[in-house]
């Protein structure tokens, strides 16, 4: 079964109405209607310059927001495809060129920087009545710039162009970086202090990018949910066992007597890189004694039977967790977010069956457009005849190359090494049973990154750990101080 769910995370938040219906098996991607435009010879870049006030942390902030296609050409200078930014500039500082610029872009492979852009970190955020002010943008102290890869967003291919060649880790990784290097190149901001986002895929994305185009470097990078390679007959098991722990923990499917849910995930780390994995390694090895003992332990900390335990040779899979936690109430748990429940289907098991996914549209009731298409169109006047925004882009995600999915962590180490001042900032979310937050931990000690280099936070969430309030403010708050020092 093709990884499906768990990259697209973040675009369900941002999405109005009833969850689409999901590609089946048998789907069969459409890499020119869906994701094309009309030939591009008489086509030019559009861009769109507005100028804004906001409070951002309790600063009163003027800036500039520009919505730009940049476009890709082959040798005959043809137009191939165009890729959107949109970037926030503050402009009442004495000197902009010294101000920090972040670059941002979210997963799928496929998916736009909605959530990152309208979730987190953009001026405005998608509210429960709509879009509104956000109070905890990170514009006070760092220009942003949101990047729609080709095929998401507003982001198209020309009609004879060929879509795939885009749409793979090394190309996709090419497209992009040209388009920082010129947002900077352009914007006399080569000598700014620069920062790499990238949540879900965006975790992939970006140490590709490290690995293919050192020429590009950064002060910092910075991975949300990150996609880990915990892989191996032990590890995934070690990986998962904490997020586990924390949602028996959420469902009081085991003894809080007290504890917060930090203290939760801490235990079972402390048990999972010791005691669990030692029994992992033995195998069928393990004295039966010591069998029982461990499952017993295991059953205290993530709330499923012992025997049960036993009877899967300690080897809890996570969709044995999701289907058998919360299983004397009828419910199923969700991938994403572990705190989200459905009834318990078991004809429905597959990642695309995860009800955190939920999906979305493209379009509003009837056709009509989204409250981030209105805003796109109507305060950033980037009105564009290339209509609907693309969240969310399975076709690019069926068709995506992935290279053999080869584990790419260890590129952010190289680039560490090579860069002497560069950091890294993780993040994870306590009841992501997708990319585990252990997972994550494992895979950055393993990647080479210099301990004292890196900078990890970890928060009561989701995949997406800022839709929640209190998350949001407390990452802005983390995330300004990793860029300013501060």
């Amino acid at each position: 079964m093709r990884l499906f769910a768990c990259l697209l995370a973040g675009f369900i938040a941002l999405q109005a109405g009833p969850a689409a219906a999901q590609p089946q098996d048998n789907y069969v991607p459409d890499t020119k209607t869906a994701v094309s435009l009309r030939k591009g010879a008489d086509r030019k870049p559009i861009v769109a310059v507005t100028e804004h006030k906001g409070v951002f942390n309790g600063e009163e902030v003027s800036y500039t927001a520009t919505v730009k296609e940049n476009f890709f050409y082959n040798d005959a200078g043809e137009p191939l495809a165009y890729l959107t930014t949109i970037a926030y500039v503050r402009t009442d500082v004495a000197d902009a060129a010294s101000r920090p610029v972040m670059f941002l872009f979210n997963g799928g492979p496929g998916a736009s920087s909605s959530p990152l852009h309208m979730g987190a970190f953009g001026p405005k955020r998608r509210g429960d009545e709509g879009l509104e002010d956000n109070a905890f943008s990170l514009l006070n102290e760092v220009d942003l710039v949101f990047i729609d890869p080709v095929g998401t967003g507003f982001s198209r291919i020309f009609d004879d162009a060929d879509g795939p060649q885009f749409w793979g880790r090394s190309a996709d990784a090419k497209s992009v970086k040209e388009a920082i290097v010129g947002w900077l190149e352009e914007n006399g901001r080569m000598s700014s202090p620069r920062y790499l986002a990238g949540q879900s895929y965006g975790t992939i994305r970006a140490p590709v990018m490290l690995k293919n185009h050192p020429d590009l470097t950064f002060d910092g990078v910075l991975l949300f949910a990150l996609v880990n390679s915990a892989e191996g007959l032990e590890l995934p098991f070690v990986a998962a066992l904490p997020t586990m722990a924390t949602t028996a923990w959420h469902y009081e499917k085991i003894k809080r007597k007290g504890r917060s849910v930090d203290a939760v995930f801490e235990e079972a780390v402390e048990f999972a890189r010791t005691d669990y994995l030692e029994a992992l390694f033995q195998g069928a090895s393990l004295p039966a004694a010591q069998k029982k003992k461990v499952a017993a332990r295991m059953s205290e900390l993530i709330g499923l039977p012992a025997a049960l335990i036993e009877e899967k040779d300690l080897r809890i899979d996570k969709t044995t967790f999701m289907f058998e936690i919360i299983k004397d109430r009828g419910l199923r748990t969700g991938l994403l977010d572990t705190r989200v429940t459905a009834e318990r289907d078991l004809s429905k098991m597959t990642a695309r069956d995860d009800p955190a996914l939920g999906g979305g549209r493209t379009r509003g009731a009837g056709g009509q457009r989204t409250s981030l298409e209105d805003y796109f169109i109507d305060t950033l006047k980037f009105d564009t005849p290339e209509k609907p925004y693309h969240g969310v882009n399975f076709d690019v995600n069926f068709v995506w190359d992935h290279e053999g999915w080869t584990d790419v962590m260890p590129a952010i180490g190289e680039a560490m090494a090579a860069n002497k001042d560069m950091r890294v900032f993780w993040v994870g979310g306590y009841y992501d049973l997708t990319t585990p937050a252990y997972g994550a931990e494992y895979v950055v000690n393993q990647s080479g990154a210099p301990p004292d280099r890196v900078v990890s936070a970890l928060f009561p969430g989701a995949h997406s750990v800022f839709y929640e309030d209190e998350n949001r403010e407390a990452l802005a708050k983390a995330v300004i101080k990793f860029v300013t020092g501060e």
